[in-house]
């Protein structure tokens, strides 16, 4: 949004040009998520605690994870929403990959908020069955898939990078090959998540390698110098990822040991 009502104002103040930059747009991306994560913190955590939603534990669990009965959960409402706004706020909005990744941010996030609000209401710690968190992510998943294959010009050959000559072409199973990925990714994601800022930590790294590929592949100087396959547009993914580390800095303040919200 701001770059679209700031970066044709460079013709009048040369200075309204960084705004065309990946990079600076990804650093404020970062900055103004993690700005929201802690402004935003305390009040969703109050919130949620005069609410009364809690985190159920297992009691066949470990005992030492009995203390944490009662700990604030649903804080992914936070991370989604300091994502969202930043993203919103400073990537080029013209480009469909960004609107692309919102989907599935936002529809997986659907998902998680009605599976911890059956855990809060039903006062255990299943929620959604897995078949039917499973259906819900394939679902969204596929959504996804099939908008990124109908994009034109879009190629199914998958790059292996820095192996300049390994082009496997997948065809129709690029589709299934996404689900697999995005699926298995979120449910990475989960299988992590439970112990103080567990999901977190890794999370991070992960899309601060994320932010440094989108930024290579959208590059057409650095992409053919690496051997990355370069893809227009893409590098706005970038912004995206920053606003991700942004948040999940933000958010790990609230989440370290001791935990105060649980994602």
């Amino acid at each position: 949004m701001l770059y679209h009502i700031l970066y044709p104002l460079h013709n009048f103040w040369s200075g309204f040009n960084v705004f065309r930059y990946i990079s600076f747009r990804a650093i404020y991306a970062a900055l103004t998520a993690l700005f929201l994560a802690f402004y935003l913190g305390p009040k969703v955590i109050a919130w949620l605690k005069a609410l009364q939603i809690g985190q159920v534990v297992r009691e066949d669990g470990p005992q030492s994870h009995q203390v944490k009965t009662g700990t604030p959960t649903m804080g992914g409402v936070l991370i989604i929403f300091s994502v969202v706004v930043a993203t919103l706020l400073w990537a080029d909005l013209t480009e469909i990959y960004i609107w692309l990744i919102l989907v599935v941010v936002i529809g997986f996030g659907m998902i998680g908020f009605v599976d911890d609000y059956r855990k809060l209401v039903q006062g255990n710690s299943t929620g959604l069955s897995a078949r039917q968190k499973l259906i819900g992510q394939i679902g969204v998943a596929t959504v996804f898939s099939v908008m990124v294959y109908m994009l034109p010009g879009y190629s199914t050959t998958l790059t292996v990078p820095f192996f300049k000559h390994l082009l496997p072409d997948f065809g129709i199973f690029y589709i299934p090959f996404m689900v697999l990925v995005v699926v298995g990714t979120s449910n990475a994601v989960n299988l992590t998540d439970g112990l103080d800022g567990l999901a977190t930590g890794p999370s991070l790294v992960a899309f601060a390698v994320y932010m440094i590929f989108t930024y290579i592949a959208g590059h057409r100087i650095l992409a053919d110098y690496l051997q990355v396959q370069h893809i227009v547009g893409v590098g706005e993914v970038a912004v995206f990822c920053g606003a991700m580390i942004g948040a999940a800095l933000g958010f790990l303040w609230f989440n370290t040991y001791p935990a105060a919200i649980f994602m």
